[in-house]
C-alpha cells in the first residue's frame, strides 16, 4: 500500500515539476540522458579492452 502511494506522489511531482518548471525538467532530462550514454560507453569501453 505504502509502495503505491509513494509512486503516485513521485508520478504527480514529477506532472508538477514539468508543467510549473519546464526549462529546469528540460535541463535535468538532458542530464540524466548524458549520464546514461556515458555509463553505457564507458561499460562498452571497458569490455572492448578487456576482450582485447
Amino acid at each position: 500500500m505504502a509502495k503505491k502511494v509513494v509512486t503516485w506522489a513521485v508520478i504527480a511531482f514529477l506532472v508538477f515539476f514539468v508543467a510549473f518548471h519546464p526549462d529546469t525538467a528540460a535541463h535535468a532530462a538532458q542530464s540524466l540522458g548524458a549520464l546514461v550514454v556515458n555509463v553505457g560507453k564507458g561499460f562498452g569501453d571497458f569490455f572492448t579492452r578487456v576482450a582485447s
